[in-house]
């Protein structure tokens, strides 16, 4: 577990909850917050999130060889992002992974970080690697650019999505330049603990809460694990193809269930956006039932009240569902009228045979 943040003892701060516990939601004024961070003019205090470190001469290669994402000619200061797998192809762990040229950084949520270690750990057999959780000592910020004041010597992780990566594979129709993710560039900065007020401050920058992130992410389409995310998840399902899995790599646990899915079947499930009706004063809770005529069909994972769009969501659906249906999202005893936005097409996958098709092929 990380520590609580020193932001928290800001005026106005409200401390988050749940995966966001430790930081705060927001210091008193979310939609301005939001705005602010989406304009660049905003960082984000994302000392909730793990850090673990992996370092020795044979790093990225053993890397490489564990996890979905071909990671052997990763330059310092280029950012991936990789998945550890279970032998059926579920998302174990996900990382968000840089390179400083001595040290592989492995960006997490916080409660992954020891898991994921210990796991690393048990695999390093003879191996000139060493695996630390430094979730303790290490700080992330997150913003919408580029910010040199911090970006000097720190180790910084540029978001790949929403592009293709080379080996990688879209699961929705758009393309890079026309997917709503790319109206929101994504930076992480690695900042020491013991240092991260004086960097939020060198900045120049408002603080911005979690709430503010959230929206942005839930806008841009982009899964999180442990939200879209469950024990059955295959990445398929969330479009986690285009950034996290390369189809040509050589074997890694879950292999066979990637590629199998990929070229002869299709996802069971399917990642969708909903725009939820605005009219009510509440939003649904994560985990919340989608319901079509008086069936569950699936399960709302993300929940944000964007400064624009107004109550949006991601929920993980049957692929079956008609993507003209309408839904209702029930919570309790509330129910939210929502109208879906395909992300994960129904068709996706079966590869093999397509000779035209609604999803784009690999670079």
């Amino acid at each position: 577990m990380t520590s609580q943040s020193p932001f928290l003892e800001r005026p106005g701060a409200v401390a988050g909850g749940g995966a966001d516990s430790g930081v705060a939601s927001h210091y008193g004024d979310p939609f301005r917050e939001q705005r602010l961070l989406a304009d660049g003019q905003a960082v984000v205090d994302l000392s909730q999130r793990g850090v673990v470190t992996i370092s020795g001469p044979d790093r990225l290669s053993w890397l490489n060889t564990l996890s979905s994402q071909l990671l052997l000619g990763l330059q310092p200061g280029q950012s991936s992002e990789t998945l550890l797998l279970t032998v059926q192809g579920r998302i174990e762990h996900s990382a968000h992974v840089v390179d400083d040229g001595a040290t592989t950084w492995l960006i997490t949520e916080g409660s992954e970080a020891a898991p994921m270690a210990a796991w690393l750990d048990r695999m390093r057999f003879t191996l000139r690697v060493e695996v630390a959780d430094v979730s303790q000592d290490w700080s992330v910020l997150g913003s919408t650019r580029a910010l040199p004041v911090l970006g000097g010597d720190a180790v910084v992780w540029e978001d790949p999505w929403p592009s293709v990566g080379v080996g990688g594979y879209a699961y929705s129709g758009f393309a890079d330049d026309e997917h709503p993710g790319a109206e929101r560039p994504w930076f992480e900065y690695l900042v020491p603990r013991d240092g991260v007020e004086d960097a939020v401050t060198s900045t120049g920058l408002t603080l911005a809460g979690s709430l503010a992130a959230e929206a942005l992410r839930v806008a841009a389409w982009r899964p999180r694990p442990g939200f879209e995310t469950d024990e059955k998840t295959i990445p398929h399902e969330l479009d986690l193809m285009r950034t996290a899995v390369h189809l040509s790599k050589g074997c890694y646990k879950g292999q066979e269930t990637i590629a199998r899915v990929h070229n002869l079947g299709h996802p069971p499930r399917r990642l969708t956006f909903l725009h939820l009706d605005g009219s009510q004063h509440t939003l649904p809770a994560g985990g919340s039932a989608v319901v079509v005529e008086g069936r569950t069909v699936g399960r709302v994972t993300s929940v944000a009240h964007h400064y624009e769009m107004g109550p949006i969501a991601l929920a993980v659906l049957k692929r079956s569902v008609d993507p003209a249906a309408g839904l209702l999202v029930q919570d309790g005893e509330e129910t939210y009228a929502a109208a879906q936005e395909v992300i994960v097409t129904p068709d996706a996958g079966q590869v093999v045979g397509r000779a035209t098709g609604f999803l784009r092929t690999p670079r």
